[in-house]
């Protein structure tokens, strides 16, 4: 039997790419003012360069930390072994003793679930550090770990380095043990002195962590940030700077993980001060910032920052709600895993954070939206310009290459149309944002069985990464739709998926609005494959 092929009304055979270029060409016409708009482009005509960047934009290194998505901080010191959280300072060397300590195991432990870097607490507030530094005897050199000829930073700076793990270092302004504190000058000079030692000793620092934290009624000290600033600058040009106020990252305002549902990386440092910024600006940011400053969310996998034997780790399930939250927001997401005091990540810790590699992994291995036709209102260059800037590019993971609409148009839309019926209850948007951010508002629509279309869910700003949950949804046919944007809209990358393990309910905090026909939905978790305390 032979094959039916397409025709015109001559009786003469259309070939695929022609008609394509019909399909195309009826697709630009529905979209443009004018039929000379579609014509007057052709296969050769030259390729429209990109768009120009909207200010702010981010360096390389920021490019580099915002990809990663997840790190993980490691609280160890004293307080591991004196049940404490803010050590005094006073606590005896004696009593740092992990008999068992494995900085491969972190590592690894870190790299099997995802992670890409760790962050060591080199030195937190009691001022005990975890290599042999030459400006105090504070240090491990004065404990009986290793025989006093022990270096944790280094341990772990090997491990990383072998397992391909990027390493940050923690070193607290702070120090209640160092009798130089809250003379200005000399204690920047120690202060100065140490930071040097950490970024001169271990190769490459990926994330070097300060923060403004401090008790009341302690000594007045006046950190010279800008001038600690340069010398990382200096020593580790790579390194991303966090604090409260950047300049490379900055604190989210909370250490429950959760950032604002609306989530500018534009900031403006002038109105931040580290261990003084307005939290409610830490959590959204500012959409005229002068600044790119993406956001960090930290928070613990136990309820304290240091490891404690009574206490047990959140489930995978609340990991996930937090990722959500946080990387779904446009923000990196820094959790907690505390080594216990034998200098092992417990395995209730392991087996927690196992658990919430395989949800990630059920959830986003499957793109559904890659199964649709795909079309735009309008694509920079011209539909019938084999564009690079075409609808097709949102289905291709990584930010580089992207959707762009043409210029000075008011009708910013992605048209996905299924084969067949498709259910799905979590939406993915990325922008390029190498190229600034721009979404401002967004909403997704469905063509419900009665040929009307409804509102699924809205949303404020994309940024690197947006994820929406909302309840599940089947549909053929669905429209993006960016209502909102500083500049002509970009975006890189759109995904449908299906998440069977999360429960929405109306109380759920910073969540954008997920109404279907004005009622809140509670999926119930459906996989029998994962243990019952996810």
């Amino acid at each position: 039997m032979k094959k039916k092929t397409m025709t015109s009304k001559y009786g003469k055979p259309i070939s695929p790419n022609a008609f394509l270029s019909i399909f195309a060409l009826s697709i630009c016409l529905l979209s443009s003012s004018s039929v000379g708009d579609c014509l007057v482009r052709s296969a050769d005509s030259p390729q429209k360069p990109p768009p120009l960047p909207i200010l702010p934009i981010p360096t390389s290194r920021q490019l580099e930390w915002q990809s990663a998505s997840m790190a993980l901080f490691l609280h160890f010191g004293p307080n591991t072994f004196t049940d404490s959280e803010w050590g005094s300072g006073r606590a005896d060397p004696s009593v740092f003793h992990p008999t068992r300590l494995d900085a491969a195991q972190w590592v690894g432990v870190a790299k099997q679930a995802g992670f890409s870097r760790v962050i060591l607490t080199a030195k937190h507030h009691d001022g005990f550090c975890l290599w042999p530094s030459e400006y105090t005897d504070y240090s491990v050199r004065s404990s009986p770990w290793r025989g006093g000829r022990g270096d944790v930073v280094a341990e772990l700076s090997s491990a990383a380095r072998d397992a391909g793990i990027g390493l940050g270092l923690y070193l607290s302004p702070w120090d209640r043990h160092e009798p130089s504190y809250g003379r200005t000058v000399e204690y920047n000079e120690f202060y100065v002195g140490q930071m040097t030692e950490l970024l001169t000793r271990y190769g490459e620092i990926k994330e070097v962590w300060l923060d403004g934290a401090k008790g009341e009624g302690e000594k007045d000290m006046d950190y010279y940030f800008e001038s600690w600033f340069s010398l990382i600058r200096q020593l580790q040009p790579r390194a991303v700077i966090f604090s409260d106020a950047g300049p490379d990252t900055r604190w989210i305002g909370d250490e429950a993980g959760v950032a604002g549902s609306t989530c500018w990386s534009a900031f403006n440092r002038s109105n931040a001060k580290i261990g003084g910024t307005d939290p409610q600006y830490s959590r959204s940011g500012d959409p005229v910032g002068q600044d790119w400053v993406p956001a960090e969310c930290d928070v613990s996998i136990r309820p304290g920052w240091f490891w404690h034997a009574s206490e047990v780790p959140k489930s995978a399930r609340t990991l996930l709600d937090i990722y959500y939250k946080s990387v779904g927001r446009n923000c990196l997401l820094l959790l907690n895993v505390p080594p216990n005091s034998l200098g092992l990540i417990s395995k209730e810790d392991v087996q927690v954070l196992q658990e919430f590699n395989e949800l990630r992994r059920s959830i986003f291995n499957e793109n559904l939206a890659k199964s649709a036709l795909l079309s735009a209102s309008s694509t920079r260059g011209g539909m019938m310009n084999n564009s690079r800037f075409s609808a097709e590019n949102v289905l291709k993971e990584g930010i580089y290459s992207y959707w762009a609409p043409e210029e000075n148009r008011s009708d910013w839309t992605l048209y996905l149309r299924f084969q067949e019926k498709v259910k799905f209850n979590v939406l993915q948007v990325q922008e390029p944002i190498q190229l600034g951010q721009r979404v401002i508002q967004f909403h997704l629509k469905t063509l419900n069985d009665r040929g009307e279309w409804r509102q699924v869910i809205n949303g404020t700003t994309v940024g690197y990464q947006r994820l929406l949950q909302f309840p599940m949804l089947e549909t053929q046919e669905l429209r993006f739709v960016i209502d909102k944007s500083r500049a002509d809209p970009l975006i890189s990358y759109l995904g449908l998926y299906v998440d069977t393990f999360s429960i929405l309910t109306e109380t759920s905090t910073n969540t954008s609005q997920t109404h279907v026909n004005g009622s809140w939905v509670i999926m119930k978790t459906a996989r029998n494959n994962l243990s019952a305390t996810l």
